[in-house]
């Protein structure tokens, strides 16, 4: 069954909140969550398999669990909050979150508006295709046909790279792109390390990486100057990381092991 199927049961603490302000998500300091008795957390239930909602209409998947876990080494209850890709930061900045576990990508941009932790997951794009095919570098990408999501981080990061005798094939959403790969129609494609492990796991030794395009980590957000909050988070990352924890949600959610560059720690 695909990882972006799986649903299931989340706790009964998370609170789901259908586009409006939660109640009391003012908390400015550690203190103040541990003092409330509750932690109110952003996070996306349109982006499996980082987060979902399950068949009961409750936040499933990898950030989910990630939420529950944080909360759970708090000792305080988990409402979770859903927003969206735009308005995650506005509810940040706003108040009406505690923090964001919304799979958010660590750039520039936004380290200017928010605080970043450490990595807790990310993802990275690859050239991926039929094992017995040898692709090494972009040069090798000529002559050759490539699938990708249109619009997407890889079809921009292949375009970029590719000779122009590559033909670039877009569809619609990863899904088609993966068909076209496995019908035979093309023997490469853009695919994310999410999609690599799916496939992976699906048909064993028939296709692997080439080469990477690109990497972005994922961090857990808070508003500037929230200090404290952030060195409880980084140690509690820390020490989900060395536990292995982290690593097992990783793999039960996303497919595959926390990538090498989330693993690592200082």
């Amino acid at each position: 069954m695909s990882i972006l199927n799986k649903a299931i049961g989340f706790a009964a603490a998370a609170v789901i909140a259908l586009g409006v302000a939660t109640a009391g998500a003012k908390a400015q300091t550690l203190e103040e969550v541990e003092s409330r008795g509750s932690i109110n957390i952003g996070m996306l239930v349109d982006f499996p398999p980082f987060g979902f909602l399950d068949e009961q209409g409750n936040p499933a998947g990898y950030d989910a669990e990630v939420a529950r876990l944080l909360a759970e080494d708090l000792g305080v209850e988990l409402n979770i909050v859903q927003v969206t890709g735009p308005n995650r930061i506005p509810y940040l900045l706003s108040n009406q979150v505690d923090i964001l576990v919304a799979s958010l990508g660590i750039t520039p941009e936004r380290s200017e508006q928010v605080d970043f932790s450490d990595p807790y997951a990310g993802i990275e794009i690859f050239v991926y295709g039929e094992a017995d095919l040898e692709v090494n570098d972009a040069e090798d990408l000529a002559n050759q046909s490539i699938a990708v999501a249109r619009a997407s981080t890889q079809d921009t990061a292949i375009t970029e790279i590719a000779p122009d005798s590559a033909n670039i094939q877009r569809f619609d959403d990863d899904a088609s792109a993966v068909q076209a790969l496995l019908s035979g129609q093309v023997p490469l494609m853009g695919a994310s390390n999410v999609v690599v492990s799916q496939l992976n796991e699906r048909s064993p030794g028939s296709y692997d990486v080439k080469f990477s395009l690109s990497k972005q980590s994922q961090g857990i957000a808070t508003r500037p100057g929230q200090n404290e909050m952030m060195a409880y988070i980084n140690d509690f990352l820390a020490r989900k990381k060395e536990s292995g924890e982290l690593n097992e949600l990783h793999q039960e959610w996303v497919g595959g092991p926390l990538p090498d560059f989330v693993a690592e720690t200082e």
